[in-house]
């Protein structure tokens, strides 16, 4: 049986603006939450693909997200307020030229890496609901080119929470392992962002 692994490349936020996502995400209504709070193993990021990748393969797609961000520079970075679809709550991103065009350049790259057939086995713990399952399949179709719609995803109620709006510099890109609410539980390989002619540096991470 080919094992597959449900796979989102992502922006992660500097510590300030994780730490801010987290107090939001910790402040929403508990009788709302689905069970979905942001933390150490569940992390704040920005979803920039999403696919279900063979775990032999995994490898070659790290080649590919290597020569996509071989030349990438930090990405300037714009949180303008609080956005949400039916009960999802989050951090709305401003969709601008430079991060779409990396969106579409990773979806390109990994194209020929995504499989059919993911389940529920995909994710970490196997614990994914069908939604999960669903929301990987159709990422591609749905979620992607121009249906993209970067954000930060903090938990479940009724309204978002007041946000702040704020603009950072993003230097962390991550390959994370999903598990369920396709939160990112697990980093398999980050990649850090250089300034001038510096080349991405891939690293280990030190997250669990």
């Amino acid at each position: 049986m080919v094992k597959l692994v449900a796979l989102d490349v992502a922006i992660l936020p500097p510590p300030d603006v994780m730490a801010r996502a987290i107090a939001y995400s910790a402040a929403l209504p508990g009788d709302r939450s689905e069970r979905l709070r942001l933390d150490a193993q569940h992390l704040p990021h920005i979803t920039l693909t999403q696919h279900f990748v063979r775990y032999e393969e995994l490898d070659g797609a790290y080649a590919e997200i290597d020569e996509v961000l071989e030349r990438q520079r930090p990405l300037q970075i714009t949180i303008t307020g609080g956005g949400q679809s039916a009960h999802t709550l989050w951090m709305t991103v401003e969709r601008t030229p430079a991060l779409l065009d990396l969106h579409e350049r990773l979806m390109q790259a990994l194209k020929g890496l995504e499989r059919a057939a993911g389940d529920a086995h995909a994710f970490v713990d196997g614990g994914a609901r069908v939604g999960d399952v669903q929301w990987v399949t159709a990422f591609r179709q749905n979620s992607s080119f121009g249906a993209f719609t970067p954000h930060i995803t903090l938990g479940h109620g009724e309204r978002p929470p007041a946000i702040q709006p704020m603009t950072f510099q993003a230097t962390a890109i991550a390959a994370c392992h999903l598990g369920r609410f396709c939160a990112c539980r697990r980093v398999l390989r980050a990649w850090e962002l250089r300034t001038g002619d510096e080349p991405a540096r891939p690293y280990l991470p030190d997250i669990d």
